[in-house]
């Protein structure tokens, strides 16, 4: 019989589980600020990728990103939300993953992260990865009676 562990790490890959791109909200690096916000509440997201023009993964970015970037002294500069930027506020740094990755590598990397981008070995944007479809697989497991 094998393990919970053994069933998950060696009978899965994460490929099935992959949002392609073309289902994924996502703004530009040189979209304003304002059509980012735009995008992200019509989507009800708080978090979307950031490609450039090639469709290349730049970054994420996220309410909070703008909201903190709106912050004045005393008030919100709602008038920045026109000539800031996405590339100036987005966060560089996010959490990315290969198609053919092992499934204990994004369920590692999915802990801190609600998200992860699947990217290629160019930095080409494939989907994303969600903690929600991980722990769909997890919970199927789990219910599953053993082989």
């Amino acid at each position: 019989m094998n393990s919970l562990k053994d069933r998950l790490l060696t009978d899965n890959e994460i490929a099935p589980l992959i949002i392609s791109a073309d289902k994924v909200a996502h703004v530009q690096m040189n979209n304003p600020l304002q059509h980012a916000l735009l995008v992200l509440i019509k989507s009800g997201y708080t978090a979307i990728p950031v490609l450039d023009s090639t469709f290349h993964l730049r970054g994420m970015i996220s309410k909070s990103l703008i909201l903190d970037s709106l912050l004045g002294e005393e008030d919100f500069e709602l008038d920045r939300l026109s000539t800031l930027t996405v590339s100036d506020c987005m966060m560089k740094d996010v959490p990315c993953i290969k198609p053919d990755a092992p499934f204990s590598k994004a369920l590692s990397l999915s802990i801190n992260h609600p998200f992860l981008c699947v990217v290629d070995q160019n930095q080409s944007f494939s989907g994303i990865l969600t903690r929600r479809s991980i722990l769909a697989l997890i919970s199927k497991y789990l219910h599953q009676p053993p082989y």
